[in-house]
């Protein structure tokens, strides 16, 4: 289709607001201009029928590392945003670590939009990262366009991302409360964390308790309530914190939270001896903690 031309596709099972429907699309100029019943007719440039294949909306993945810049053995953002668009996902929010320099200053931030510029096949949005003494970052960094910030409790194992302290979230949340910007919280608890007993799974699962979690989401909880700012917790793993979460809503916190495949999907005891490709934090636990 020309930058400039318009298209008319139908599907037997389009999925649009209210669920799944025989129904076309009329798209001008790369946006859906209108959603209509199947025999929709316009006078449109182009006209696909998918018959029985599902036509939906565009995938938001807001939590992509896309390891650029700094990292020349990547191609970056043209390799990530290509695997995003073959997987139906439309937009990625990149994370703010893992690329060198972290995106927790305006500069960093321009470095990074330099190497993303014509590169991507999708849209890309970008998170900013709370870290101890950026706060006076915090206003160019939302200027400049990030869509929030990333913050860690414990160790990110990135010595330019140290985790902030309870007084630091504290702090970090309320400077956003009036921009209404989220922090999104890696919360484990350091002082709920050992290290492992021995090189099993079983063990580094053990060294990183739900407790963890736990007392990480109340620290944000709090951090949340004090400030009125908005706190979302990334991965999510403890099965018997949902609860938590849950009552932190109902009270009327600004509190979200995601968790990840891989935790619904995968369990402890199915892990295989020396499976490191398992290992990831909070770790991946057992059957029950999945069901839940």
């Amino acid at each position: 289709m020309n930058d400039t031309g318009t298209l008319l596709i139908r599907s037997r099972r389009m999925v649009v607001q209210g669920g799944v429907r025989e129904a076309a699309a009329f798209v001008r100029d790369h946006r859906v201009a209108e959603i209509g019943d199947y025999d929709l007719r316009r006078d449109a440039d182009r006209t696909v029928d998918l018959g029985d294949l599902p036509l939906l909306p565009g995938v938001v993945d807001s939590h992509v590392h896309v390891n650029e810049p700094g990292r020349t053995e990547w191609e970056g953002f043209a390799t990530a945003t290509r695997a995003a668009l073959a997987g139906g996902v439309t937009t990625i929010c990149d994370m703010p670590l893992n690329s060198s320099p972290a995106t927790t200053t305006v500069a960093a931030l321009r470095e990074k939009v330099a190497a993303a510029e014509g590169r991507c096949a999708v849209d890309v949005a970008f998170w900013g990262g709370a870290v101890p003494g950026n706060r006076g970052e915090f206003a160019g960094l939302l200027d400049a366009g990030v869509v929030g910030f990333k913050c860690f409790l414990i160790d990110s194992g990135i010595a330019e991302f140290p985790p902030l302290t309870r007084e630091e979230l504290r702090s970090a949340m309320a400077a956003l409360a009036e921009s209404g910007a989220p922090m999104i919280v890696h919360a484990e608890d350091p002082s709920q964390v050992a290290t492992p007993s021995g090189p099993s799974y079983d063990a580094f699962v053990a060294s990183r308790p739900p407790v963890a979690e736990r007392r990480a989401i109340e620290t944000v909880i709090s951090a949340a309530a004090f400030s009125g700012g908005r706190a979302h917790i990334v991965h999510l793993a403890a099965g018997e914190c949902a609860a938590l979460i849950s009552s932190a809503k109902a009270a009327g916190i600004a509190l979200s939270a995601e968790t990840c495949p891989h935790y619904l999907f995968f369990a402890a005891e199915e892990v295989p001896p020396g499976g490191t490709e398992f290992k990831c934090c909070p770790p991946i636990r057992d059957a029950v903690n999945r069901e839940a």
